[in-house]
This record gives C-alpha cells, structure tokens and sequence, in this order.
C-alpha cells in the first residue's frame, strides 16, 4: 500500500515523530477496531479521543504526522483511518517476530493467541534447554540459542520478544545486534545496553504493579 498522498515516508517517520506519538497510534487503531465490529463509520475527533483516554488536542497531532484524513462537520471515516493506521504501523501483513526464552512466561506468550490477529506471527522459540519437557506447546519450532543469528538474518527477522533471565538477556542482546534485529520487546528484569538504531520497550511487570499500588489505599 502506498503512502497518502504528502505522507512522509517510514523511514522519514519514524526520525521524527516522537515514540509516544507511535505508541498512541496503537491505542488509536484498537479504538477505530472497536468501532467498525460495531458498525460505526464516522467518528469525531472528540468521540476518538475520549475512547483512546487522550484530549482532542493531541489526537489531533498525533495524527497530523501522517496527512489529514478527517472531514469538518463529519469527523474520520473509520474505516479509512484505521487502514492508514495499520500501514503506518506496519501491520498490514503479518511481522515475522521470534521468541528467546521459553520458561513460564515464554511459554506463556507462545500460548497467547491474539498476536497474529494484530499482525505479528511468531515463526519461531529459542531456548538454552529445548529438550525440557513443555506440554502444551503451540506447534511453533523450538531451537537451541546457538541458531539464532543464522535464522535472524536467513527469515529476515527484524523483531524480537526477549523473556530470559537477567543474567542471560545482554549477551543475547549482543547476538541480535550482531544479527541485524531492529526491535526487541524487552520482558527481562534489566536495562539493556544497545545501539541507538535498536528500539526496545521494556516490560517490567514488578514495575507495573509497584506503580499501581499507589493508587490503593
């Protein structure tokens, strides 16, 4: 799919425009996908900021980046910005993504079902043991660590899913780098030292609930 017209191009984008903005840009598009299940077709700003939690204002200039796609008097037709969402975040076809670190919560994550409906599939799970006993398994392969770099760069990977532990995670961080990975999602408990062409987010669930044990009282 081509870019609207007087879009930046990817590249261009994502130089410029602020990670939050990306990651607002997700929160948008589940919201556009709510709406067309729904039937809705049109949406105002107001309408669509309200359901994705942000002030009119910044959707506005969230979107703003990538063209104008809305009609005064009409609001955004919805299922034309959710197509321009899913090709600005590149789910417009299915992400190749691998997995390292099969344990409890890698194992998990292989089980989860949701990933490809949003455009990512994971073609493959990389473990230090893949002979210990995993029932229930999706029938996703299963390979040793040692063949990770020559899968990355013979499937073209570019996106990771880390779950390792601590001491393990920046050593195998240093493989993907090696390997040519562009985006590693980050569930090990530590801060990874990379290049800054690499994006990583981190998930740190003890974090996430630390942070939300100040709102109970």
């Amino acid at each position: 799919m081509k870019d609207d017209p007087g879009a930046p191009g990817r590249t261009e984008r994502v130089e410029a425009i602020p990670r939050k903005s990306i990651y607002r840009l997700s929160i948008y598009h589940r919201c556009l996908q709510r709406l067309r299940d729904n039937g809705v077709e049109t949406v105002s700003s107001e309408a669509l900021a309200r359901a994705a939690g942000v002030k009119p204002p910044q959707l506005r200039k969230d979107l703003a980046y990538f063209g104008q796609f809305g009609t005064r008097g009409l609001g955004y037709s919805v299922s034309h910005l959710a197509r321009v969402l899913n090709d600005v975040l590149g789910t417009n076809r299915l992400q190749p993504v691998i997995l390292i670190g099969v344990g409890n919560l890698g194992t998990a994550l292989l089980r989860y079902g949701g990933f490809n409906k949003e455009g990512f599939e994971i073609i493959a799970a990389f473990d230090a043991d893949v002979q210990r006993p995993r029932p229930g398994l999706p029938a996703i392969p299963l390979k040793p660590i040692e063949e990770l770099g020559p899968f990355i760069q013979e499937h073209h990977v570019k996106m990771a899913i880390l779950a390792v532990p601590a001491m393990a995670a920046q050593q195998v961080v240093n493989q993907l780098v090696v390997a040519g990975l562009q985006a590693i999602l980050n569930f090990s408990p530590t801060i990874l030292d990379t290049p800054e062409n690499i994006v990583v987010s981190n998930v740190d669930l003890a974090v996430e609930l630390e942070n939300l044990s100040y709102f109970i009282r």
